[in-house]
């Protein structure tokens, strides 16, 4: 299976690809997130480990279970060959009502195919006030781009 586009990725594939990874997350659906990534892709996400679709599956189940009406934005920071460095800002409720927005960095390589083999995130967490929210669903085209505060 090809996912385009492949590597070596320039600023503009990469820019594509790191749309159509939000595009993806965005509609919390673990088995259409899962086929970005090899069958035995490894993960760091915070502080679990993961290895191989099926796990990724699961972690996405759990997931998008205790984070309520996710929505996500990405932003390429950088790229290199195989390589793309992505911050992302995500904005969520627990099953209690409270808002967060989780800010992280994400370090993505990618097979010869664009399948992702390897993820590692690092995620910090913020309590929010529901009027505080500003990622309210998918992105619109005339959106500009997320402050990091």
């Amino acid at each position: 299976m090809t996912r385009p586009p492949v590597p070596p990725f320039t600023e503009e594939t990469a820019r594509i690809k790191v749309q159509a990874a939000e595009d993806a997350w965005n509609t919390r659906d673990p088995d259409r997130v899962a086929l970005a990534y090899t069958e035995d892709s490894v993960w760091r996400n915070r502080d679990e480990f993961l290895r191989g679709r099926d796990e990724i599956r699961a972690f996405l189940r759990h997931k998008w279970d205790r984070e309520l009406d996710y929505a996500l934005r990405k932003e390429l920071w950088a790229v290199s060959g195989d390589r793309i460095a992505v911050r992302f800002q995500y904005e969520s409720r627990d099953p209690s009502g409270q808002w967060w927005r989780s800010y992280g960095n994400e370090q993505w390589e990618f097979d010869e195919d664009g399948l992702m083999r390897r993820r590692e995130a690092s995620i910090n967490d913020v309590r929010i006030e529901e009027s505080e929210r500003r990622i309210l669903g998918p992105r619109q085209d005339s959106e500009p781009p997320l402050p990091l505060s």
